[in-house]
C-alpha cells in the first residue's frame, strides 16, 4: 500500500469524515451534569461538534476535511466538505460551542487533547483564507485561554500515551501559535516543554499500554524537535535515545498488534502505529542526510505504515478518528 497521499486515498479519508461528522450517535460524551437541566443530546450542546462518537473526534474530523478539501479542492468530495461547512460553522453555532465552556462543570472539558485539536482545525482553517476562520475565532480564542490559563499551574507533564499527554496537545498548540504569529502562545509552550523535557535522558520507553493511541516517548521527541533549534535538537536527542543506532529500545521499532478492532480502546492501537509513523517521519526530518538514523527512522516509520494503513477504515470504532492519524503520518516530512 502507499505511503504517500493519493488522490484516491485521500477521496476515501473525505468520503469516511463526511459520513461520521455529523453521525450522532453512538456517542460518548464529555459533560459534567450540575442539574435535571443538563441532560442534553450531543446536537443540542455541539450544534458543529455533535458527530464522530466524541467532541474531539469530530473537530479533528472536521481538520482532516478541511485539509484534504485544501489539498484536493477540486475533488467532488470538497464541494460536499464546503457546502456542510456552510451549514455548520455558523456564527450562532460557534457562539454555542463557545457557550458551552462557560459552564462551572466544564473547566477540564476535553483538555488537554481537544483543545489542541481544536487550534490545530483553527490553523487549518487560517491557510483557507475564506474568512471561515473569523467565524470560528471566537472558540478558537476561548482555547487560547484555556491553554494560558492552564499551562503556568501545570508542573509536571502528563506522558501517558492517551488523551491526557500534553506533549500532543503542546505540539498542536504550537502549530496554531506559529501559524497566526501568536507569540505570547508560542513561548508559554516552548517554556513548558523545555521545563518538562529538556533534563530528559536515556529513555526506557516503556510501551505500548493496551489503549494507548501515542507514544509517549516519540512524541516527547516531536515536541522538542519543534521548540529546540537543530544544533539543539540534535544534541537532546543523542541523549533521549542513546541507542537508536542499535534500533533500542526495541518496543518503538515493533508494531503493536491490535487483537480487537470492534472495542474502541484496542483499536486504540491502530493509531498509536499511525502515530508513531508519524513521529518518525518528522523525527527523520530533523536529522542530517548523513545520519545514519534517518534511515531508521524512515524505515520504523514505513513498518508502522504498512502495519496501520488497511485498517483505517473498516470498523465504525476505528474509522471515527483514524484517519487524522494517518493524513498526520501521510504528510509529514513533505
Amino acid at each position: 500500500m502507499t505511503q504517500r497521499l493519493t488522490p484516491e486515498i485521500a477521496a476515501l479519508y473525505a468520503r469516511t469524515a463526511l459520513g461520521h461528522v455529523t453521525r450522532e450517535y453512538p456517542n460518548k460524551m464529555d459533560h459534567v451534569l450540575a442539574g435535571p437541566g443538563d441532560v442534553q443530546g450531543p446536537r443540542a450542546l455541539h450544534p458543529i461538534f455533535f458527530g464522530s462518537f466524541d467532541w474531539h473526534s469530530c473537530v479533528h474530523g472536521w481538520w482532516t476535511l478541511f485539509t484534504l478539501a485544501r489539498l484536493y479542492p477540486d475533488r467532488p468530495e470538497a464541494a460536499d466538505i464546503r457546502s456542510l461547512a456552510d451549514q455548520l460553522f455558523t456564527p450562532e453555532n460557534v457562539a454555542a460551542e463557545t457557550a458551552y465552556l462557560a459552564r462551572p462543570g466544564s473547566r477540564g472539558f476535553e483538555r488537554p487533547y481537544g483543545w489542541g485539536w481544536l487550534l490545530m482545525l483553527s490553523a487549518e482553517l487560517e491557510r483557507h483564507g475564506d474568512g471561515r476562520s473569523d467565524v470560528l475565532r471566537p472558540l478558537t480564542l476561548a482555547f487560547v485561554r484555556r491553554f494560558t490559563d492552564f499551562l503556568p499551574l501545570a508542573d509536571y507533564p502528563v506522558r501517558v500515551g492517551t488523551h491526557y499527554n500534553t506533549a500532543f496537545a503542546l505540539r498542536l498548540a504550537l502549530e496554531y501559535a506559529e501559524t497566526v504569529d501568536d507569540a505570547s502562545l508560542s513561548t508559554l509552550c516552548r517554556e513548558r516543554a523545555l521545563r518538562w523535557h529538556s533534563a530528559d535522558r536515556d529513555c526506557q520507553a516503556w510501551e505500548p499500554s493496551q489503549d494507548e493511541f501515542l507514544s509517549p516517548a516519540l512524541m516527547e521527541a516531536v515536541l522538542m524537535r519543534r521548540v529546540l533549534e537543530p544544533d539543539a535538537f540534535a544534541l537532546w536527542f543523542e541523549d533521549f535515545l542513546p541507542r537508536l543506532d542499535r534500533r533500542e529500545p526495541a518496543n518503538l521499532f515493533q508494531p503493536a498488534g491490535v487483537s480487537d478492532r470492534s472495542d474502541g480502546k484496542i483499536a486504540h492501537l491502530d493509531g498509536l502505529n499511525l502515530s508513531r509513523a508519524w513521529c518518525w517521519r518528522e523525527i527523520a526530518a530533523a536529522l542530517d542526510e548523513t545520519d545514519p538514523r534517518r534511515a531508521i527512522a524512515q524505515e520504523a516509520a514505513g513498518v508502522h505504515l504498512d502495519a496501520a494503513l488497511p485498517h483505517v477504515t473498516g470498523d465504525y470504532m476505528g474509522e471515527h478518528w483514524l484517519a487524522s492519524f494517518a493524513l498526520l503520518a501521510l504528510l509529514a516530512g513533505d
